[in-house]
């Protein structure tokens, strides 16, 4: 009689064993605390081992998260996240590229990268942690601010219209949209998953309240409500609820399908050798 073989027990990923040991130095009572623990929950419903995960940021309080994981980290300089995660995409493709951002970091110094990658459509997933306000630089206005939000540094509010990052990235070419509610982390975690999962360049919004320097944003908890519709595949339908969305709408808006951008794949007609000798004197 032959000897049974057993298979290996598969072994099961945990939100936890995508957690580094760093400890979280934010502000207490800070978003980006639920927000990193939605992404972990998120990791272990994708079931992708950390060292197949690549967690990119830039410059503010949202851009610490890449530490305070187990996966590859790579934090840049201000705005530049995007730049540096669509080469990493490009040339590791099989990697999960996922890119920690904030609306200042992302929106206004990167806010021309924000615009070509949804355009691109390189399939990595950007997660802008929004709470309207520069926290990490003692709460200066930043580009979601609503123009009549009194403060120290622009008393009466800087009147400039707000930045609307869903219809931006909409009207660019992402392939997913959808907003959270770091609040709601299990239903974050659920977001991301999706997000991550779909092909392209997948944009999600969460709303991670800044307690510090808006504390009117605790408020937030009872302004958020799950979208009344599903999301569409047709972008000029998710334009139009755009034009009614007061920026408190949770789910996904739009999931298209869009051809991934692959980094081209024709072979090159020219050797360096070639183009050498075209500088020759």
């Amino acid at each position: 009689m032959n000897d049974m073989v057993v298979p290996e027990p598969i072994q099961v990923l945990t939100a936890a064993q995508f957690k580094s040991g760093y400890k979280p130095i934010w502000c207490p009572g800070c978003g980006d605390y639920t927000v990193l623990g939605a992404l972990t929950r998120a990791l272990a419903l994708l079931q992708r081992p950390p060292h197949e995960v690549a967690v990119v940021s830039g410059i503010g309080c949202s851009s610490r998260i890449p530490a305070y994981t187990s996966c590859y980290g790579f934090h840049g300089v201000h705005g530049r996240s995007l730049a540096a995660a669509t080469g990493l995409k490009v040339a590791r493709p099989e990697l999960t590229v996922l890119v920690a951002s904030g609306d200042g970091d992302g929106y206004s110094i990167g806010g021309n990268h924000f615009l070509h990658a949804c355009r691109r459509n390189v399939d990595l997933t950007y997660i802008v942690m929004d709470n309207h306000v520069y926290g990490m630089t003692k709460g200066q206005a930043s580009p979601t601010t609503e123009p009549d939000w009194d403060n120290k540094l622009s008393p009466g509010g800087t009147g400039v219209r707000a930045f609307h990052p869903l219809v931006i990235a909409l009207a660019a070419g992402a392939n997913f949209v959808a907003r959270a509610f770091a609040g709601d982390q299990n239903g974050t975690a659920e977001i991301l998953a999706q997000a991550v999962r779909h092909p392209g360049f997948s944009f999600v919004e969460i709303l991670s309240p800044c307690v510090t320097f808006r504390p009117e944003q605790r408020d937030w908890k009872d302004m958020v409500r799950p979208a009344t519709v599903d999301h569409t595949d047709d972008a000029a339908r998710a334009a139009r609820r755009l034009m009614s969305d007061d920026g408190f709408n949770i789910g996904v808006l739009f999931a298209g399908s869009r051809p991934v951008y692959s980094g081209g794949k024709v072979a090159a007609k020219h050797t360096v050798a070639d183009l050498e000798q075209e500088f020759l004197l």
